[in-house]
């Protein structure tokens, strides 16, 4: 008997190796990292990144416990800010500029205004009935912007904060999180990644989507080309089709061991794109997502990344938690 069990034992971890060997990594390396870690004084998880004006030298990030930092060379260095909001333990959730003007959101309930690049901040009072808190904001020109909050309802000010004018007549209900096409589209996906909800102007209202398989949806985006994709439970990604975006492409697994997922897409040119995840893991294609490289040199990175972004092409960054800030610095033949 005693025999068996140590046959069945030794079989046991035989399988457990081929298992573990099957789910070994096999994307292949990139063959440059080109981000670079910026050291933050601050254990805050960061949540967003804008820059002002056109030079893309003067910049903010902001983060959890009212995280604010402030950058005058591109991204190089950061100087944090405090604002005094009382003795309530805020969480900045989205930054937006345009020119000089410039927006802060966070939760509970917080509405900041500046006008002159950040050297004041004022507070907008918001109305009690406001479904949920705010969760996004853009900045679209002089005195105007777009804000949406944690339940999906879609707010616009055209005179810098004072009124604000409902885009859709019902909230969505609590989101996971909620993304905007340059031409103005949302979508949004459910607190439980069980469904996603799409928006564009002149609706009155989302439109519900069932998700299309048995994964819950971690995140969705637009595309370059106006396009969704999804990103799901357990490291898939979809793209919906050019003709229909109702209807999704073949999913696909960049990466088979993934475990921690993906959880977010951003891309820098029509063609590159970077996906970014649990565990310091990062990806990247060249052909608009039909093949992927690994940066493994971000391996080492100990953060959940969440956020993408590229302010530009050769201007970008990304965010996570305990003060996680990597900065694009593009090859030189490239820069």
């Amino acid at each position: 008997m005693h025999s068996i069990l140590r046959a069945l034992q030794k079989v046991g971890v035989l399988l457990a190796v081929v298992l573990l060997c099957i789910g070994c990594s096999k994307v292949p390396s990139t063959s440059f990292n080109p981000w670079q870690t910026i050291s933050l004084p601050t254990e805050s998880n960061l949540q967003d990144i804008a820059f002002t004006g056109d030079s893309m030298q003067h910049g903010w990030v902001v983060g959890s416990g009212a995280a604010l930092f402030e950058t005058t060379d591109g991204g190089k260095t950061w100087q944090e800010k405090n604002l005094e909001l009382g003795d309530q333990n805020y969480r900045f959730t989205s930054v937006s500029f345009s020119g000089q003007e410039g927006w802060i959101v966070g939760k509970p309930g917080l509405l900041l205004h500046t006008a002159d690049e950040g050297k004041s901040w004022s507070r907008i009072p918001l109305s009690s009935k406001l479904p949920g808190d705010p969760n996004t904001i853009l900045a679209l020109g002089a005195d105007s912007a777009e804000m949406t909050t944690d339940v999906g309802a879609i707010y616009k000010t055209l005179d810098g904060g004072k009124n604000w004018k409902a885009l859709v007549q019902e909230a969505v209900g609590v989101v996971r999180n909620i993304s905007r096409s340059p031409d103005g589209k949302y979508v949004a996906v459910s607190a439980k990644g069980n469904f996603y909800s799409t928006w564009e102007p002149g609706q009155q209202a989302w439109v519900p989507h069932n998700r299309n398989s048995s994964r819950r949806v971690q995140n969705m985006g637009f595309t370059k080309d106006g396009r969704l994709w999804m990103l799901a439970r357990g490291g898939q990604i979809q793209f919906s089709t050019p003709e229909d975006p109702q209807k999704w492409e073949e999913p696909q697994y960049p990466e088979l061991s993934t475990s921690w997922g993906l959880l977010d897409l951003a891309y820098r040119t029509p063609d590159e794109v970077w996906l970014a995840g649990g565990s310091g893991n990062l990806l990247k294609s060249g052909d608009g997502g039909k093949t992927w490289q690994k940066d493994r040199e971000i391996e080492n990175v100990p953060s959940n990344l969440y956020k993408i972004v590229f302010v530009q092409p050769d201007l970008g960054f990304i965010i996570g938690q305990k003060g996680t800030l990597l900065r694009y610095e593009p090859p030189s033949e490239a820069a």
